[in-house]
């Protein structure tokens, strides 16, 4: 059997890399499932792109944090301003946990 699928979260292999390049080399053939796409649809991909790019675009601000938040946090590993940014925004939609730290 081959195997299809990539994890992402593990180097390639000698023999994946192999296959991605052999596929890089392949025409893109278009077929009634798939078709090409016009430049008018093309362009509508890429306002979208955009207008969600402006929306993820984080902003830096200054919080004070307790030592003890700050460690936990930090142990939460890289990416950790990351994960609190995710986690401050499902506890500002839960008017429960609002309610609850005022």
């Amino acid at each position: 059997m081959i195997q299809r699928e990539i994890d992402i979260k593990k180097p390639l292999t000698e023999k994946q890399k192999d296959m991605l390049k052999a596929l890089e080399e392949r025409p893109v053939t278009p077929d009634e499932t798939c078709r090409e796409l016009t430049a008018e649809e093309l362009s509508y991909f890429r306002r979208v792109a955009e207008r969600k790019r402006k929306e993820r675009c984080k902003q830096t601000v200054t919080l004070r944090l307790s030592p003890e938040a700050l460690k936990k946090a930090k142990m939460l590993g890289k990416g950790y301003t990351s994960v609190l940014s995710r986690i401050l925004e499902e506890a500002l939609d839960s008017p429960e946990t609002i309610r609850h730290n005022l």
